[in-house]
């Protein structure tokens, strides 16, 4: 039942990603995404919702902003800190917490979005209860999807807001081909097979790394209670290398867009200081320059660190492990445990860090070495798709497992 619900929800998904806001061009919104390349991936991160101006235009784009800002101030504000380490009230009340930031976030983004839609001639000027209007609706859809990816979480399968990016990917994925395919001749099908070859690479290596683990001896000491003998076995405590999962290529993609997006607007406002932080902001950061990539590299291994700190508590373990009677071998239990599973996950964050790094930044180099850019945005994507694919397929298993299915293989 939880799969059937999932894909129910995608299919609401889907249907209200094609439902389009009335007033705007959808022709010469097209041809302005296929000449404009931050545009295009822009839309691949939301379902293709973007390019048709649909009542989810936005997409999920303020939630994660809203959630990354969220993270970042219980670093500040020892009352959110506390708040986080509450367990489950705790993690509700943030959540709530972030759904009123969404609010004023899709606002100040549907805004944003009107005025580059008007500057470029490609949508029609609204009277004011028009564009109240319109920025409702934005907001409203933003919410709505929102309110989905929640579903899947609590009745679904998987990680709601994740599978509702992957979808939205994955439903983009035949159109980047398509255009490919259809542009492609002579030593561009030879590009093309390099460039497919590389994304084949960059599939099995996120694969490895996210099944890669390594694994804590725990031993546990021998009671005696009456005539019976307690414990005295031997198990392991299993640290991945990336322990964040897709989380950290979301933040950073989000973030990563934030400059272009203001520059876009800025450059369109027809006043000469706007105008001129607005082109050296979209000339800085293209996505193919050196600064865009580099920025987008230390994003990905900042939030990493910053996610996998967040999720896993070395003393929270610690405690638990002394609780049940265990311990490491040749490490005291206690604040030594804890500081020993603090050294080794510090050194296999940045293993996983580094790659997971490098690979969201390899789409662009694999650009600049085969010259296939209609494919870089897709390319991009696989980060986000297999990650989601794989964590949705372990929830599966323990499902089956949970009814004493047999698994996928």
């Amino acid at each position: 039942m939880k799969l059937i619900f999932t894909l129910i929800i995608f299919t609401v998904f889907r249907l209200f990603a094609h439902v389009p806001i009335p007033g705007v061009d959808i022709e010469r919104l097209g041809q302005l995404f296929k000449s404009n390349q931050f545009l295009g991936l822009l839309d691949i991160f939301s379902g293709g919702t973007l390019v048709n101006f649909s009542v989810m235009a936005l997409g999920l784009n303020p939630y994660i902003n809203a959630s990354i800002i969220l993270q970042l101030l219980t670093m500040v504000f020892p009352k959110l800190e506390e708040l986080s380490k509450e367990g489950e009230y705790g993690r509700e009340k943030i959540n709530q917490y972030t759904r009123f930031l969404t609010v004023p976030l899709a606002i100040v983004q549907s805004i944003g979005m009107y005025a580059l839609l008007k500057n470029q001639q490609i949508i029609e000027v609204f009277s004011s209860l028009g564009l109240v209007s319109m920025i409702l609706t934005m907001t409203a859809g933003t919410l709505l999807l929102m309110w989905l990816g929640e579903l899947i979480t609590e009745q679904g399968v998987g990680n709601g807001i994740s599978l509702l990016i992957f979808v939205g990917i994955v439903g983009r994925l035949p159109v980047s081909l398509g255009q490919t395919v259809s542009v492609a001749t002579g030593q561009q099908i030879g590009n093309l097979i390099v460039f497919l070859a590389m994304s084949l690479l960059v599939v099995s290596g996120i694969v490895v790394v996210n099944e890669a683990v390594r694994q804590i001896t725990i031993q546990y000491a021998k009671r005696i209670r009456g005539n019976r003998m307690y414990g005295g076995n031997t198990s392991y405590l299993p640290l991945r290398i990336n322990q964040a999962g897709v989380i950290p290529i979301i933040f950073a993609v989000s973030l990563v867009l934030l400059p272009q997006i203001a520059g876009q607007f800025l450059s369109q406002t027809g006043q000469a200081g706007f105008v001129g932080i607005g082109n050296f902001l979209l000339n800085t950061f293209n996505p193919n320059g050196l600064i865009y990539n580099s920025l987008y590299f230390l994003l990905v291994v900042g939030f990493t660190y910053f996610y996998t700190a967040v999720t896993f508590n070395p003393q929270k373990i610690a405690d638990e492990i002394q609780k049940h009677g265990g311990f490491i071998p040749g490490i005291r239990p206690g604040k030594t445990t804890a500081d020993y599973l603090q050294y080794i996950l510090n050194r296999l964050t940045l293993a996983g860090a580094l790659f997971l790094g490098v690979i969201a930044i390899l789409p662009s180099i694999a650009q600049q070495i085969t010259g296939v850019s209609t494919l870089l945005l897709g390319g991009t994507g696989i980060l986000i798709v297999v990650s989601v694919v794989l964590e949705t397929t372990k929830l599966l298993e323990a499902q089956l497992v949970m009814r004493n299915y047999e698994g996928f293989l």
